[in-house]
């Protein structure tokens, strides 16, 4: 399957560049020009690997790293103007792999993505995870309970992977709202309780007496560790 990279960076001659490319390695590109859309497109498109920016108009490239490192081993790696060691440990230490300063060779760029993808597969890294008898497949977008495949919409997809990806772990409504339908979002809890009935249903789970899908009222979501 072709790779998904996504590139977080918010000046668009930049991102028009790398995108070109990218495309012409042959790999699908996403684009986010803020910390808060990268964040957002890093879970519900569970790229490959990431090319993130540190300068970014909404918050720094590091807060990016970090959240992504909440859920996600996804390889990143660092484009930017900050040539300091101190820049390049920082943002290591907070989860990349690797660092290129702009302005940087294309072609150096292409090698160390392709190092990095390379890495990532040697490690197994498959996106799918096993919870018992529910296993889910980011990359394919497909889910089963007890061997039979789950009908989810995208959404639901997106949230079930989101939830799992933290299972045994609580998630924020908030989390969820901005990772899966975006920062304007943020607010609209109902609308994320109706996408849990949905998923709930889909589970066989019950709310009363849960098997999968745990709340915490007003606070957000845990799925159940197998």
């Amino acid at each position: 399957m072709t790779a998904r990279i996504l590139i977080v960076e918010d000046e668009t001659p930049i991102r028009r560049f790398l995108r070109v490319a990218l495309e012409a390695e042959g790999w699908l590109v996403s684009e986010a020009a803020s910390a808060h859309e990268g964040v957002a497109l890093a879970a519900r498109e569970v790229p490959a690997a990431i090319v993130l920016d540190l300068g970014l108009p909404d918050a720094d490239g590091i807060t990016v790293l970090k959240r992504v490192r909440e859920w996600s081993s996804v390889p990143v790696l660092v484009l930017s103007v900050r040539s300091d060691e101190a820049g390049k440990i920082a943002a290591l230490d907070a989860g990349a792999q690797d660092y290129v300063t702009k302005p940087f060779s294309t072609g150096e760029l292409l090698a160390r993505l392709r190092g990095l993808l390379r890495d990532r597969a040697s490690e197994g890294g498959a996106a799918r995870l096993e919870l018992g008898p529910l296993a889910i497949d980011a990359k394919d977008h497909r889910a089963s309970l007890d061997g039979q495949d789950l009908k989810l919409t995208r959404k639901e997809f997106d949230l079930l992977w989101l939830l799992a990806s933290h299972a045994g772990r609580l998630v924020t409504q908030e989390m969820l709202l901005k990772a899966i339908w975006g920062p304007a979002h943020a607010e609209d809890s109902q609308y994320l309780r109706v996408y849990i009935r949905h998923l709930r249903a889909k589970l066989g789970d019950d709310a009363a007496d849960p098997r999968w899908i745990f709340t915490e009222p007003g606070v957000g979501y845990r799925l159940a560790e197998r």
